[in-house]
């Protein structure tokens, strides 16, 4: 069901109450930011992924807070009714809560997001403490925290271990404490989010965690199949093979570009 009116961060948080799963995407520019918005999507995220699908890194870590700032800009032309919400990249929030806020600010005002999202449990409760206070909404993220993928030694599945599921089940609700309004849980065992959407008043937003979450996010494309046709994740369901469909595009549009096909003269003017 498409969502009406514009979508706020109290409406993102009713939503759990209502039982009604909560739509996300990544987006990085205007055109797909204002097809996704008006295919009802309730939440926008302008990804620090943008370092891999846009910028063709290996990781989100080289993704600067003033590129972020950028791709936000022309995504906030796009959108409407969703509630835009930006990363805050590595290195732009971590060394002190009052580097965090400054940083948040700056994707507020120059990038017209509505929130920020920001990695990490336990180390980052002082400071979504702080922002929240100050009136900057943060949407958190647990499990899978890609800025810290050299910790962790790879982008595996996070909480197997009972240790480690129930510091993500106790951080979760020591975020919800904070006053994140909800949280992205990535790649954990359905079981661990199922038990912490239920344990929470806020929405969790999942990424291969399972059904059981309050709704969910997928970078748009991968989604949409416009990355490589071998990174086939088991958590993306492909909606398209957009990257098939506009090489074969491409293809045809050179064949008749070489062949003198294109353009006729109905597609020319004439003196």
């Amino acid at each position: 069901m498409k969502s009406h009116g514009k979508i706020t961060v109290p409406a993102i948080i009713a939503m759990k109450r209502e039982k009604r799963k909560i739509v996300a995407l990544t987006a990085y520019d205007a055109t797909f930011a204002s097809l996704e918005d008006e295919a009802g999507v309730d939440l926008i995220l302008v990804g620090d992924s943008a370092g891999m699908v846009i910028a063709g890194g290996t990781d989100t870590l080289a993704i600067t807070l003033d590129e972020m700032i950028f791709f936000t800009r022309y995504v906030r032309r796009g959108v409407k009714k969703a509630l835009l919400v930006t990363d805050l990249p590595f290195g732009s929030f971590q060394v002190s809560p009052q580097e965090a806020i400054h940083s948040a600010i700056r994707a507020m005002k120059e990038g017209g997001a509505e929130a920020v999202k920001i990695e990490g449990g336990a180390p980052m409760l002082e400071t979504i403490s702080q922002m929240t206070k100050v009136g900057i909404p943060v949407l958190a993220h647990l499990g899978l925290t890609p800025q810290s993928v050299h910790i962790f030694g790879g982008y595996g599945l996070r909480g197997k271990k009972n240790d480690e599921a129930k510091r993500i089940l106790d951080d979760a609700v020591a975020l919800q404490e904070a006053g994140a309004f909800a949280i992205v849980l990535e790649k954990i065992p359905m079981q661990l989010a199922a038990e912490v959407t239920k344990s929470l008043e806020i929405p969790t937003i999942g990424i291969a965690s399972g059904p059981e979450c309050d709704g969910q996010i997928l970078v748009s494309y991968d989604m949409l199949g416009l990355g490589s046709k071998y990174l086939n994740f088991k958590f993306v369901r492909r909606y398209m093979e957009g990257g098939e469909l506009i090489s074969d595009a491409v293809k045809r549009y050179a064949e008749d570009v070489r062949d003198g096909k294109f353009p006729t003269e109905g597609e020319s003017w004439s003196s």
